[in-house]
């Protein structure tokens, strides 16, 4: 289990239309991240997970990609006031060896997860906690999932 103190910022990953066309493919800008920045790097995987539909938010959600073994990690809040909750995703986890990212609030993940609401300005106007997501797909290879791999080796 790794647990990762953090500072959040915006991420908006909104669909451009509902028409598929001919578009060309998005590149993601990539953030510098340290090799010790864990908190960078969680939040630069999930923005990527989300781009490519892999997060499995909720309890219900994650909990049966965490079962089905589809889970490559899960996340997981500290401050989640339900014990049953954490001691379920915790079990899972230990069960299915796939590895557990605690960070510090519910608020932080959510808005990491796209549960926030912004103003014109792009500043947040509301965040809906979340307690835990699964990542089931990275989506492509980044340097932020390098570092974030190899902090969780080191402390697995």
């Amino acid at each position: 289990t790794l647990s990762v103190d953090s500072n959040c910022s915006r991420i908006d990953t909104h669909p451009m239309s509902g028409e598929p066309e001919d578009q060309p493919e998005v590149e993601v800008e990539e953030e510098e991240i340290d090799e010790g920045d864990t908190t960078g790097a969680l939040k630069e995987v999930l923005k990527r997970a989300r781009i490519h539909n892999g997060v499995a938010i909720g309890l219900h959600k994650a909990a049966k990609a965490l079962d089905k073994k589809d889970a490559q990690l899960a996340v997981l809040a500290e401050d989640c006031t339900e014990e049953s909750y954490t001691r379920l995703v915790e079990a899972l986890c230990s069960e299915h060896q796939i590895d557990l990212v605690k960070v510090k609030s519910r608020k932080v993940l959510g808005e990491w997860c796209g549960l926030g609401k912004y103003d014109p300005k792009g500043n947040v106007k509301k965040v809906v906690g979340c307690s835990c997501c699964a990542i089931t797909s990275f989506g492509e290879s980044s340097r932020a999932l390098d570092v974030l791999l190899k902090n969780l080796k080191d402390v697995g």
